[in-house]
């Protein structure tokens, strides 16, 4: 099967990272001196040939920030998929913005980053009940989950269109023995996703060296890489950053 047609989106948390560092506490009349922009930066990807943006407003506003997802939602042309916790907090947020898509996650306040998938199985009910109101809403939904038959299995079963493969044990795994197996997990996944009707997407800890890789996967819709993109365009630029990588991934 060929995953010429893989769609990229790029998750821009980590610039709003860079800009809070500094200007965590600035004052909105300074906007136009606080920098960088994740808005600028995320019109520049689009332009690369991203297919979509991705931002997590976090409960702990350690990056992107709701005012940003806001500008973003009217500033962008391609598509914006929101990254959330499964609260009500949240979902009234995104009711309100309106993203194509969001992406339900796990959220640890102490963790650096998104560690492991969400636990669909044992939220089954909780989860439906977002899903339910954000597809009256006509956005999609898709759940970050670790690719397993059993999660696979629930988050069929709460309604939802997508599920995001977390690929992060693969990532950390790829220089060790356990690589091969990591990724016959992804492989195993994607295909229980896509035989139970999912649209199958995936995520965490992709990089320039991996994809080579992660992009046979089978049935992939799309994927959403971030960190290392936002690393290589430091010394690159961003508009490099996301040709390079959307070039990777289509095998060109």
């Amino acid at each position: 099967m060929s995953n010429a047609n893989i769609l990229l989106g790029v998750n821009i948390d980590h610039v709003a990272t860079l800009r809070q560092a500094r200007y965590r506490d600035a004052d909105a009349s300074l906007s136009e001196l606080v920098e960088p922009d994740p808005i600028a930066l995320a019109l520049v990807a689009e332009s690369a040939g991203a297919d979509g943006i991705t931002v997590h407003p976090r409960e702990d506003k350690r990056h992107i920030q709701l005012s940003d997802v806001a500008n973003l939602k009217t500033r962008i042309s391609s598509r914006l998929n929101m990254e959330m916790a499964a609260t009500d907090e949240m979902l009234s947020f995104a009711l309100e913005i309106g993203p194509e898509s969001i992406c339900i996650v796990p959220e640890n306040r102490e963790e650096v980053t998104t560690e492991g998938g969400l636990d669909v199985a044992g939220n089954r009910a909780r989860v439906k009940s977002i899903v339910d109101v954000a597809s009256r809403a006509g956005i999609a939904t898709s759940l970050f989950i670790d690719p397993d038959t059993d999660q696979i299995a629930a988050s069929a079963n709460t309604g939802a269109s997508h599920i995001e493969l977390h690929t992060g044990a693969y990532a950390n795994a790829y220089y060790t023995e356990g690589r091969s197996a990591e990724f016959d997990r992804l492989v195993l996944g994607a295909e229980k996703g896509n035989e139970c009707g999912l649209i199958v997407n995936a995520g965490h800890g992709i990089n320039y060296v991996n994809i080579l890789e992660v992009r046979e996967i089978p049935y992939l819709r799309e994927l959403n890489i971030g960190h290392s993109i936002i690393c290589r365009s430091v010394t690159f630029g961003i508009e490099e950053a996301v040709r390079t990588m959307k070039s990777l991934i289509i095998g060109a």
